[in-house]
């Protein structure tokens, strides 16, 4: 996680931060990857006042995470049909204690404090007059915030984990489970990692046919599951609603900030996208074809005898659940401002706002329909396909 988090901050430009404060600045990034409480302070003398805000978790840093955490979890039970209770939570104990321990450095790690210009001009002389020439602002974990938020993230990304894998063993009163759960569990683990996958062909694309490949490279190594994952419930017909203003932005797609750079909230959806640019309906079809295949997957790996109701009811609870997941991660707030006498921001370039939230309600009942009808297809274009275990009867012989 740390090597991602260095490289991407590097093809960003974060190695020309002062102080020495690269290494801070990873270690900062990947606290807030797994949930941790990175809060930002500022000082800008007796009658001013710095202020920042930020929320945004870089899903690349966490996907990297929970995919190397995951498999090593499993990897000393695999081969087996069940595990007791005691030997599991006795290995997740195991990975708690490393893992406490990892957080503990890297929260003491995370944290730095930056001097930053005014520059030239109105900004700079109100500024002098008024005693904020010097305005600093910088970054600290707290600690114990961070070892409850990361324990939680642990926990959720061995017990993921264990519902993926259909070779990882259960204890014996949960067998009776995994025939209902694991194979959507894992089609939806696919699904997103299918996104994931189709995002860095295209951001390798277009790093390489459009240029600014430093700032595509920081993209795809930082904030890639923010984006496709977006684009995923956006596929599906869900609405976000945000705004952008000042010197922040999206870094890409522009049209994302085409879009929400108004004086007001607006919404992003496949219709106000469209309006600036017509391609993002294959957004709709990306969707339609990536469902159907994952609700394929889900009815293949899943008992014969399951009726097809029965894969449109999973695939709607699993698709759901999968939804809620991103509209909660994917959600950003920043906001950096100077302000004096308590009398709004100083502007000048120096403050700036970007905001994006789910409209949780809406996505979550389009994904209930979308999980009803791809589940249902799914279901019955999977009858025909041979299940492993399953064993066809023999054909009587002719006379």
């Amino acid at each position: 996680m740390a090597v991602l988090a260095a490289l991407g901050l590097w093809a960003a430009g974060a190695t020309d931060l002062p102080d020495g404060a690269f290494p801070s600045v990873v270690a900062a990034v990947v606290v807030m990857a797994v949930g941790g409480s990175v809060g930002l302070s500022g000082d800008a003398g007796a009658i001013a006042e710095t202020n920042a805000e930020l929320s945004v978790l870089p899903l690349s840093i966490t996907l990297a995470g929970a995919l190397v955490l995951g498999a090593g979890f499993l990897r000393p039970l695999r081969h087996r049909a069940v595990a007791g209770t005691r030997e599991l939570i006795g290995w997740a104990a195991r990975f708690a204690v490393l893992w406490i321990l990892v957080l503990i450095g890297l929260g003491l790690l995370a944290r730095h404090r930056f001097t930053i210009s005014l520059g030239e001009g109105e900004a700079a002389d109100i500024g002098d007059l008024l005693g904020a020439g010097s305005p600093k602002i910088g970054f600290e974990t707290d600690v114990p915030l961070t070892l409850v938020f990361g324990l939680l993230w642990l926990v959720g990304v061995l017990v993921v984990a264990l519902l993926v894998s259909r070779g990882a063993p259960l204890p014996a009163g949960l067998l009776r489970f995994q025939e209902s759960v694991r194979p959507g569990a894992y089609a939806m683990v696919v699904l997103l990692l299918a996104y994931v996958a189709l995002g860095f062909v295209i951001g390798v694309i277009v790093a390489v046919t459009k240029g600014h490949a430093a700032e595509t490279l920081a993209v795809l190594l930082l904030g890639l599951p923010n984006l496709v994952w977006l684009a995923f419930t956006i596929g599906l017909g869900a609405s976000w609603e945000g705004r952008v203003d000042g010197p922040f932005g999206l870094p890409m797609p522009r049209v994302l900030d085409d879009v929400l750079r108004t004086p007001d909230d607006s919404t992003l959806s496949l219709r106000t996208l469209s309006e600036h640019d017509g391609r993002v309906w294959w957004l709709l079809v990306v969707a339609a074809v990536l469902v159907l295949g994952a609700a394929f997957l889900m009815a293949a790996r899943s008992p014969a005898r399951m009726r097809a109701w029965q894969h449109a009811v999973h695939m709607a609870v699993a698709l759901a659940l999968t939804v809620l997941a991103v509209c909660l991660l994917a959600r950003l707030s920043a906001h950096a401002g100077l302000s004096l006498l308590g009398i709004g921001d100083l502007g000048g370039g120096l403050s700036g706002l970007v905001k994006l939230h789910p409209q949780l309600g809406t996505a979550l009942i389009l994904a209930v329909a979308w999980g009803l009808v791809t589940g249902f297809i799914g279901g019955l274009l999977a009858r025909r396909v041979h299940r492993r275990g399953e064993v066809q009867e023999d054909e009587p012989a002719q006379s």
